[in-house]
């Protein structure tokens, strides 16, 4: 049979929730309110698959540039290059130094 080629193949791992975190996640992501140049971390939250960023974005931090509709658009650098993702704020959690 011929390998798959979809856009989640090779993540099982990251793409999974430990028995414990399943069900419902809490409020306090959702309701958080980024302002613009603020820092967040991408955690997918495999669950909610509207607004996922690509799983190699996992873990990453990004800076909060404008907010479209419910989504943030988020500016990273991967490597030299600066990418731009579309995230819902389900998959975003605030940066702390």
């Amino acid at each position: 049979m011929a390998r798959s080629h979809g856009y989640r193949r090779g993540h099982r791992r990251i793409l999974t929730k430990k028995p414990r975190e399943r069900g419902m996640q809490p409020l306090g992501r959702l309701m958080h309110v980024y302002n613009f140049g603020d820092k967040a971390v991408l955690k997918i939250d495999p669950s909610i698959h509207k607004g996922m960023p690509h799983a190699r974005y996992q873990g990453k931090v990004g800076v909060i540039q404008e907010k479209r509709g419910s989504a943030y658009i988020i500016h990273l650098e991967e490597g030299h290059k600066l990418r731009t993702l579309i995230v819902r704020p389900e998959h975003l959690i605030p940066y702390s130094d």
